[in-house]
């Protein structure tokens, strides 16, 4: 057979392939990269191999199974992952801003009644519960509920005006 015939029978033959690997799922970049891959491991092993057709077919269908292997585990791997936080890294100017609020929290909070300021950092700050607050005071719930609401609503006035004032 001379090289001419043994090229059009290759092609032949990887068509075929390419066809069933896009029947089977395979993108059509993919299945291209397959039988390319596949025709180079023919070219070079081409001396050991007998049946061409089944060698060929089967060459390109294990390459299709590892690659869905990996791009499984891949996005495996990416679900494990939470995408939002691998791209919002620390930077410069988020740490500055987180500063500047902080710092304008702290102000508005020394201006507040002592009660209330007291309340709302245990409440936010050290995460305790209503109950615990009541109890650590010697309150009922519901007065510290009130107390809270009161400390929020004025936390919140003095905010709108220091940011009216800064000009934010």
């Amino acid at each position: 057979m001379n090289d001419s015939m043994m090229g059009k029978k290759l092609n032949e033959i990887l068509k075929f392939v390419y066809s069933y690997l896009i029947k089977m799922g395979a993108s059509k970049e993919d299945a291209e990269d397959i039988i390319q891959d596949t025709a180079y491991k023919f070219l070079q092993y081409i001396d050991s191999i007998h049946n061409t057709q089944s060698w060929l077919f089967r060459v390109a269908v294990n390459q299709y199974y590892d690659m869905s292997r990996k791009k499984s585990r891949r996005r495996d791997i990416l679900l494990k992952f939470n995408l939002q936080e691998i791209f919002e890294e620390e930077t410069p100017e988020k740490a500055l801003m987180q500063s500047e609020l902080e710092r304008d929290i702290h102000e508005i909070l020394t201006n507040l009644k002592p009660k209330y300021r007291q309340l709302l950092l245990l409440k936010y700050s050290t995460g305790l519960k209503i109950n615990e607050i009541a109890e650590l005071y010697s309150m009922k719930e519901g007065s510290v509920k009130t107390i809270l609401h009161r400390a929020r609503k004025e936390f919140i006035e003095q905010y709108r005006r220091y940011e009216n004032e800064q000009g934010k």
